[in-house]
């Protein structure tokens, strides 16, 4: 089975994958945390500036490690309506609306209010260190579409099958290292070491791109 050494050997791996889009008007946007330094590799090989995408998963009130929904900042959340019409929809908004502001508040952590960068013309290069549901994905790509893009293109190292025919129809390009039918239930097992990405080493990386 294909497995990276870390984020990073996956990052520089996709950008290979990505180089047509070396020197042109792109930006690469990563979903943090883990998906920052796989961005960080492809913005550097892509020499493109480096922005983010803050997506918050929605976790099911008795398993909040399983997605049941997803959102940004701002926008309309994406949710499984299999799984959230059964929910209080009491604790659903709450929720919505507490994710909604963890993501402003890692935006002004990461950022420290830095403008967005202008995207009206350009590609924009949408990059995590894998898929598993899609949720978070698919919010992001919401957001994005907002931004009136001339191009989204969505690139990850792994995912499974079923969630990238669902992304791919979402976006202009799908670039994926490793689609797999038989998924092995997380991303992390596609990685030798898959550490959790700590806020600091957030800022430290997107400081470079400035």
């Amino acid at each position: 089975m294909k497995r990276w050494r870390d984020r990073i050997e996956a990052g520089q791996e996709l950008a290979k994958a990505l180089a047509d889009y070396k020197d042109k008007p792109v930006v690469v946007y990563g979903l943090p945390r883990g998906g920052v330094v796989v961005a960080a590799e492809v913005a550097r090989a892509l020499n493109a500036p480096l922005d983010l995408i803050i997506a918050r998963k929605i976790g099911h009130p008795f398993h909040p490690e399983y997605a049941i929904g997803a959102v940004t900042e701002t926008g309309q959340p994406v949710l499984n309506e299999s799984e959230t019409s059964t929910l209080d929809q009491k604790w659903l908004q709450k929720t919505i609306a507490e994710q909604r502001t963890e993501a402003k508040r890692r935006r002004e952590l990461y950022l420290e209010g830095k403008e967005l960068t202008p995207l009206h013309g350009k590609t924009a290069i949408l990059v995590d260190d894998g898929i598993a549901t899609g949720l978070t994905f698919r919010v992001a790509i919401e957001e994005l579409k907002s931004k009136k893009p001339a191009k989204i293109v969505v690139a990850v190292p792994v995912a499974p099958d079923d969630s990238a025919a669902e992304i791919e129809a979402e976006v202009d390009e799908f670039i994926c290292l490793l689609r797999k039918k038989y998924y092995l239930g997380a991303v992390g097992t596609y990685y030798e070491y898959f550490e959790q990405t700590e806020d600091d080493e957030v800022i430290d990386i997107l400081s470079e791109f400035e």
